[in-house]
Order: structure tokens, then C-alpha cells, then sequence
């Protein structure tokens, strides 16, 4: 209990120092776990089917793992992110980090179906249980990638300041798998444009559910 009471008097302090309500992080985090775990029974079933295809399909594991930027404090945060494999085996075998793009070469067919469903991103649900993401976020991108858009676009690292990195988002709604660095102006804008949403009660629970109504609809339609 003494252990419990120190935690929650910790989060509250830690709340005090941002500029995100504490009853905006409570609620998100409250509805990020009821949703994964939600979730995560739900889906499960569909977890062996999609093991199965992604292994008849194509070598290599079904999961696959990467060290990707989680909310940014003064210290700096990574994670491992997990998501089922959508690319051919060792698709970065040169050892050069690349974003993905929308007629990427090194998507298998199963891989572009889970892509266009965002079923390879299920596995993230247990990341966020776990509390390295939340459900509605900017997306977690690989530090080396971070590293290399910073020099081009300073502050894109502040994006994920304080605010955990999302399964979906205001940008990854809006947009498809960015072809270059080059082109990341409006995900900049559009993920700092959600992290001043939540400085207010009303203007993050707004943002919220018109993301998670966006999020449907690309599923649905296929359109991720």
C-alpha cells in the first residue's frame, strides 16, 4: 500500500511539471489499458491465422522487434516496439535505417494486407499495458531516423515531449507511409498539433474521439 501511495504522489508530482492536466493523463491512461486489454481478447484469435500466413508466405520470424523513441524527458526514453513482420527477412540488411513507403519493394503480400488492415500493429497493444505507448499518440519513430530528420526539421524530437508515442494519431490518420524524409513538414505540424490538444480537458477528449472515429473508418476501408 506505502509502495502504491508513493507512485500516485510521484504521477502527480510529475503531472505538476507538464502542461498536460493530470485529469487528462488519468483518463487517457484509464482508457488506453481498458482498450488494449479489450482489445488484445478480442483479437486474439486472429493471432494464430495471421502467425500462419505470414510463415507459409515468407522466411523469417513472425514478430519482430526495434528500438523506437517513446516520450521524450530530459533523459531521453527508447523502447522495444513489436508489430508482425510485413517486410521480406533482413530488409535492412545493409545496416541503413529507411522509411517505409506506400510501393515499398520489401513488403510481402501478406505483409501489405496486414499494412492496409494495420493488423501488423496488434502487437503494440501489449506495449501499451505495458505504459511504452498509448492508443492515440505521434507515431514512435526509430531513433537513428529521429536523429536524421532533426537536422533537417529541428523540434521534430519534441514532438513525443511528455506525450507518449500512438498506435494511431492525428498524423497517421491524415497520412500514408511517408516516402522521404524530406516529406514530413505536415506530420510535423499535425503531431504538434495534437500535443497542444491535450493541454485542456475539452479540446483532448474532442481529439480523441475524432481520431479514434478516423482510425475506424481507415480500417475498415482498408486504407491504412
Amino acid at each position: 500500500m506505502q509502495g502504491l501511495t508513493k507512485k500516485c504522489i510521484m504521477q502527480r508530482n510529475a503531472a505538476r511539471n507538464s502542461y498536460i492536466p493530470w485529469t487528462v493523463l488519468t483518463c487517457k491512461r484509464i482508457f488506453d489499458i481498458a482498450f488494449a486489454f479489450t482489445a488484445l481478447i478480442l483479437l486474439l484469435p486472429l493471432f494464430p491465422l495471421i502467425a500462419v500466413l505470414i510463415k507459409m508466405t515468407s522466411k523469417g520470424p513472425v514478430l519482430y522487434s526495434q528500438v523506437r523513441t517513446g516520450r521524450q524527458t530530459q533523459q531521453g526514453r527508447v523502447f522495444i516496439i513489436y508489430k508482425f513482420r510485413s517486410m521480406v527477412q533482413d530488409a535492412e540488411k545493409n545496416g541503413q535505417a529507411m522509411l517505409a513507403s506506400n510501393n515499398d519493394v520489401r513488403i510481402t503480400q501478406v505483409g501489405r494486407w496486414l499494412r492496409k488492415t494495420r493488423l501488423d500493429e496488434t502487437p503494440q497493444l501489449w506495449n501499451i499495458l505495458k505504459g511504452d505507448m498509448s492508443l492515440i499518440g505521434p507515431r514512435p519513430e526509430r531513433p537513428v531516423l529521429v536523429d536524421k530528420i532533426e537536422q533537417q526539421h529541428p523540434f521534430f524530437a519534441e514532438r513525443t515531449y511528455q506525450v507518449l508515442p500512438g498506435l494511431t494519431g492525428l498524423a497517421q490518420t491524415q497520412q500514408s507511409y511517408l516516402d522521404s524524409v524530406e516529406d514530413i513538414e505536415q506530420k510535423l505540424a499535425l503531431d504538434h498539433g495534437y500535443c497542444l490538444s491535450l493541454s485542456r480537458f475539452s479540446t483532448w477528449l474532442k481529439t480523441d474521439c475524432q481520431i479514434v472515429l478516423a482510425t475506424v473508418v481507415t480500417v475498415l476501408k482498408c486504407n491504412g
